[in-house]
């Protein structure tokens, strides 16, 4: 019962969103461990079973594919590929689309599919304009594509590495053998043509026509000017809040900061009292510069009889960039960060999973994928595009040309490190972490950007979700939860049929499970379910006579509950590619379930098909 409240609980917390998923599996860690600790059951793991978890290769082997992925972005890879497809626009959007798409679904099937779309943002945004179309129809199915080619190969995405690791740590099985490195494309391949097909034929009449808000603001009111403005003595403004001035009603006026005695306000501008000599910085259209010299006791830094030094008055540029998921601002707010001192930019509103964030911005901390306004000098957004905090949306970056003679390494490290997995030569493992010791080596990536690179909050998240399967397993939890799964299936069809109805059932739920969750955490909950499984459909089949499939049962089973794990179309928030594309593309939660609902059926029925048919589940 101690185990089963702990499962609920995680996916309350998880569901919730009050504290972030990698502080929910910590949580969770500590309270199992607490738990082994006091001894209050032998039914409970002990703490040597506990501490097995991190011995476990799946993450360390999650966090090398990071570390690659990093690498090829850092050689800038993607984009010089992408620099090719411009050519290609002049063929029209169906040919183009499935040139993209089939490139998108490639190179995730070998990388890391998050980095993918995240590089890709500002390149299909570019692209649109010269293939005449919105952004919102491509961005979704740029972030489908990279869910296609991640149900393909082990690599493909974390979610198949975790799956391999718990099955060759399995005691309902003891001597399966890891996935190998092409073991799920007999399943992705033929799904993925299916899907690229109708993703090219219908997707754009199905996708919405929007556009992000990097294009929707027009070329005159992305200039506006950063200028100042001085509390004059004797001013009658002195002593009232910004919002209780005439100032607040000028045309095209936003006040972005106070400077009292040299030192930015510390306080919130909107309460904060004016005083004699505070130097107001503001954001003007032409009008409003105009209307401003005419209120009383205020007086522009520009003015000759003031005497005092311009300090402003440069053309400002509005720019729309998205939070990546390795940035060092993720879970800081902007004054923890010095975001204004560092880059001397304004954050003028801030979008998450489509809500518009624009109070009390200074205070919010920033998640992977938020989508920021800002607004700045040119300079200082180019030295924000330089620092690779923040993934700029107004036009792709230029290539590292000091890096394009390292592409070659690797290349060749990835293309090693697939062949060495799927000839069975090495371990997956090992394989990547021998090809991270070269790129290291090679200068390919820096130790402090490979450390970076490291998505930890995933990596935390996979062992919390480990010890508490762990716990499930020991405790009977899972077994339980097989059970039911498996009278369910089995209660819908004789026994000839059993191993169908229960794959359908698993899909089922593992599907449901990954549109409200995590991808990582579902499959650590559901692949052990998957093999306790096994052995209650053989023992059904049983009662009808009939051989029992064991082994070969399980693995098909696993192998669909990876697919459904990665497949998750319908909602924004259940693969982080969509989150990313989510208030990029200006879509809403519904865009999602209007075309999303169309691949959640192809993979159903696509999944089900082909484990039937590969593993003769149908009599």
């Amino acid at each position: 019962m101690l185990a089963l409240c702990l499962l609920v609980g995680a996916l309350v917390s998880f569901l919730l969103e009050k504290v972030s998923v990698d502080i929910t599996a910590l949580v969770l860690l500590g309270i199992i461990f607490v738990v082994s600790g006091l001894g209050l059951s032998e039914q409970w793991p002990s703490q040597e079973k506990l501490f097995g978890v991190f011995s476990s290769q799946a993450p360390i082997t999650i966090a090398a594919m990071f570390i690659i992925s990093a690498s090829l972005n850092r050689c800038q890879i993607i984009e010089q590929a992408s620099d090719l497809l411009s050519n290609y626009c002049k063929l029209g959007y169906v040919r183009f689309t499935l040139i993209l798409f089939a490139l998108v679904a490639f190179v995730s099937a070998f990388i890391n599919n998050t980095p993918v779309v995240v590089v890709l943002l500002p390149v299909v945004i570019s692209l649109s304009r010269s293939l005449g179309v919105s952004s919102s129809k491509l961005l979704i199915p740029v972030s489908y594509a990279s869910i296609f080619g991640g149900c393909c190969t082990l690599v493909g995405t974390s979610t198949n590495i975790l799956a391999s690791g718990i099955i060759s740590e399995s005691s309902v099985f003891p001597d399966m053998e890891p996935l190998g490195m092409f073991e799920l494309s007999k399943i992705g391949l033929p799904i993925l043509f299916v899907a690229l097909g109708f993703l090219v034929l219908f997707g754009r009449r199905l996708l919405p026509d929007r556009e992000a808000l990097s294009n929707i603001i027009s070329d005159i009111d992305r200039k506006e000017f950063l200028t100042e403005a001085v509390i004059l003595e004797g001013s009658p403004l002195i002593g009232k809040k910004f919002e209780e001035t005439d100032i607040k009603s000028l045309t095209g006026v936003r006040l972005l900061d106070v400077v009292r005695k040299g030192d930015p306000n510390p306080l919130p501008v909107s309460e904060l009292t004016l005083s004699d000599g505070d130097r107001l910085v503001l954001s003007c259209r032409p009008q409003g510069i105009i209307e401003a010299r005419e209120v009383e006791g205020v007086g522009l830094l520009n003015e000759s009889q003031l005497g005092l030094e311009q300090v402003s008055s440069n053309s400002g540029v509005m720019v729309e960039g998205v939070v990546g998921p390795v940035s060092s601002l993720i879970s800081k707010d902007l004054s923890d960060a010095s975001f204004r001192s560092r880059f001397n930019l304004t954050i003028l509103a801030l979008h998450r999973r489509g809500k518009n964030l624009s109070t009390e911005i200074d205070s919010i901390k920033l998640q992977p994928s938020d989508t920021l306004l800002l607004l700045g000098t040119e300079e200082s957004i180019e030295r924000l595009r330089k620092s690779e905090e923040i993934i700029l949306l107004d036009h792709p970056p230029l290539p590292a040309n000091n890096m394009k003679r390292k592409a070659p390494i690797v290349l060749t490290v990835l293309t090693a490190v697939v062949a060495l997995a799927a000839l069975k030569v090495l371990p997956i493992s090992v394989a990547s972490i021998v090809g991270v010791s070269i790129l290291l080596a090679t200068g390919c990536i820096k130790p402090s950007e490979a450390y970076k690179s490291v998505e930890w909050n995933i990596l935390i998240l996979i062992y919390g979700m480990l010890a508490l399967g762990e716990t499930m397993k020991v405790t009977g939890v899972s077994g339980e939860i097989a059970s039911l799964v498996g009278r369910v299936g089995m209660g819908l069809a004789d026994p000839a049929w059993s191993a169908f109805a229960v794959l359908i059932v698993l899909y089922l739920i593992t599907a449901f499970l990954t549109e409200v969750l995590s991808n990582n955490a579902t499959i650590v909950i559901m692949a052990p379910i998957a093999l306790e499984l096994a052995p209650l459909i053989d023992a059904y089949r049983g009662l009808a006579e009939l051989a029992p499939m064991g082994p070969d049962l399980a693995r098909a089973l696993v192998l669909a509950s990876c697919v459904a794990a990665s497949a998750s179309f319908i909602t924004p928030i259940g693969y982080q590619t969509n989150t990313f594309v989510y208030t990029v593309g200006g879509y809403r939660f519904r865009d999602f379930m209007k075309i999303g609902i169309f691949f959640n059926l192809i993979y159903f029925v696509g999944t089900v098909l082909m484990v039937s048919l590969i593993w003769d589940l149908i009599p």
